[in-house]
């Protein structure tokens, strides 16, 4: 896109996500998470990721648009403890078509001013390794202290024990369900 396209000047509108914007979310999650982009990130990208933050942390999840054009989001939470409160970016993407307008930075500009308004002090995110931008984005924007993450996976499935135990527990809710269709046809 060259600089002298329409959307280059664009206004940028950074608003609170609503139930409207669920579907767009999660379509552009799709093509920006994709698992075979970022093998080890230890979150995968559903449906479950954008309605879980909307009904959990609405506060704290904002989208972006462009010429009234959905161009990104960023989906955070707040997290709680006795000693600190600290908010946590779940997920930030902006389309392909939308990037080098300062997107991102107005959606992470607008969460932290949220996330000071509840009273946190601290801001976390991760990403996997390999993604390069996100960890050169979020560098500039003064996170620091980056850590390569260590995912153990325990596949339940093949366990000696908790296999077994799971085999049994799907059987269990198998015989429930036929009591239950038997019962109530």
């Amino acid at each position: 896109m060259s600089d002298t396209s329409p959307q280059t000047q664009a206004t940028v509108h950074i608003r609170l996500m609503d139930i409207d914007d669920i579907a767009p979310i999660f379509h552009l999650g799709e093509q920006l998470f994709a698992s075979d982009l970022y093998p080890s990130l230890y979150r995968l990208w559903d449906q479950w990721e954008v309605t879980g933050a909307y009904n959990t942390d609405p506060d704290l999840c904002f989208v972006a648009t462009v010429a009234n054009k959905f161009a990104g989001f960023i989906l955070g939470t707040l997290v709680e403890k006795q000693e600190s409160t600290y908010s946590y970016i779940r997920w930030l993407g902006v389309g392909p078509d939308f990037h080098r307008m300062g997107i991102a930075k107005k959606l992470l500009d607008r969460l932290i001013e949220r996330t000071i308004a509840q009273g946190a002090d601290t801001v976390l995110m991760d990403t996997d390794p390999a993604n390069e931008a996100a960890i050169r984005f979020f560098s500039k924007q003064g996170f620091r202290n980056p850590r390569e993450h260590v995912y153990l996976t325990l596949d339940l499935t093949s366990h000696d024990y908790y296999g077994k135990l799971l085999e049994y527990e799907r059987d269990r809710a198998e015989q429930l369900t036929q009591i239950l269709r038997h019962r109530y046809q």
